[in-house]
């Protein structure tokens, strides 16, 4: 695998799951159903502030970011930021393991 530069977008992981399991005779758009399913899921509820654990790969939350004073990079003059919400992924303990191997 190389690092860095590797990425894998949804589609990808789509046909990636379709062709690992083509003797389970799914159709594509079966298996799209499921991975979409599986990313709104999530996306609701961390909308609902709620956390989603999926063990040994990792757990996703939501962190607010205080409001603060920032500053415009081009003409330097302060803005103040609102507070927000951000999504947060921590990764678990057999991800991390299975990441750092060498």
């Amino acid at each position: 695998m190389r690092w860095g530069n590797s990425r894998m977008t949804k589609s990808e992981l789509i046909q990636l799951l379709a062709e690992k399991h083509a003797d389970q005779h799914l159709y594509h758009r079966d298996y799209q159903r499921v991975v979409n399913r599986i990313f709104t899921e999530i996306s609701d509820a961390l909308a609902q502030g709620d956390r989603v654990e999926l063990r040994g790969f990792g757990a996703f939350s939501v962190r607010q970011r205080g409001a603060r004073v920032g500053r415009n990079p081009r003409t330097g003059a302060a803005v103040r930021v609102d507070k927000k919400f951000l999504p947060f992924f921590k990764t678990g303990k057999e991800l991390r393991e299975r990441i750092n191997r060498e």
